[in-house]
């Protein structure tokens, strides 16, 4: 039977005299792996915050959050009482076969995680509100999703999904780790990836509002009208989709950029 490590903790703010939004760093804690030397994977969605996940040389996940107390306090009364405070911060942690799930239950104010988790892991990380998602130096795939904010990757080398939805998207690839499938995309804001000079690819690029811009030497494909034919009607449609198309260095695992109101940068490094 396998051991499941469930770590919970409960916070409780008093505010004395706040006059406005003031923010509170905590160690929260540090959660042990079933499997130390084996490869692991984060798990964390929220509503409001900032996540920032780091890779280190450790074998365990150490968790730090910070918590901003609502501006509101001594401006709130009720029956003649005056607001001091709000209720607890409530964020649990599980551990299963190297899986980590944090679990965030404050949805009404704003959480900064600051996390640290050895550099072999994967991460699936979101959050919606009043923040960024950042990552530095993890080796695993990533899977990362945001909707008012930026999202920014840096040194990483594996299988990368990174959409937002007000934001930017950059990402830097400190080596190609895994020959994949991968998707960058925004709805506002530019998409910057920079790849290893050696990089092999399948490219299609898509900007509504703005251009594609590569230093790549990059073999770009005319793009071709598509006929759709409608089963038993004798209709078509042909449409024309404005993608670019393209192969680096002969080909490879199909790589998609996407914005609409922005511009894709693909960029190559020595």
């Amino acid at each position: 039977m396998r051991k499941i490590n469930v770590i919970t903790l409960l916070v409780v703010f008093l505010g004395t005299g706040m006059l406005s939004a003031q923010k509170k760093e905590i160690d929260l804690f540090t959660v042990p792996l079933s499997n130390p030397d084996q490869p692991g994977k984060l798990e964390l969605g929220q509503i409001s915050g900032t996540i920032n996940v780091t890779g280190y040389e450790g074998k365990e996940v150490m968790v730090k959050v910070n918590v901003y107390e609502s501006d509101k306090v001594n401006k709130e009364t009720k029956n003649g009482m005056k607001r001091v405070g709000n209720s607890g911060l409530n964020i649990s942690a599980e551990e299963d076969d190297n899986v980590v799930t944090i679990n965030n239950e404050l949805w009404s104010r704003r959480t900064d995680f600051i996390i640290q988790v050895p550099y072999n892991f994967s991460l699936k990380l979101s959050t919606v509100n009043d923040g960024d998602i950042n990552v530095d130096g993890v080796t695993g795939d990533l899977e990362i999703s945001n909707v008012n904010g930026a999202i920014t990757l840096a040194n990483v080398e594996g299988a990368v999904s990174a959409n937002t939805t007000n934001g930017p998207v950059k990402v830097d690839f400190k080596k190609m780790g895994n020959a994949t499938d991968m998707a960058f995309s925004s709805f506002n804001g530019n998409v910057e990836v920079s790849f290893p000079s050696s990089l092999k690819a399948n490219i299609k690029a898509k900007s509504d509002m703005g251009d594609v811009y590569t230093d790549f030497d990059m073999a770009v494909q005319e793009n071709k009208p598509e006929t759709e034919k409608k089963e038993g009607k004798g209709a078509y449609k042909v449409k024309i989709e404005q993608w670019v198309k393209g192969k680096i260095n002969g080909g490879g695992p199909e790589l998609l950029f996407k914005t609409f109101n922005g511009d894709i940068l693909i960029k190559s490094k020595s």
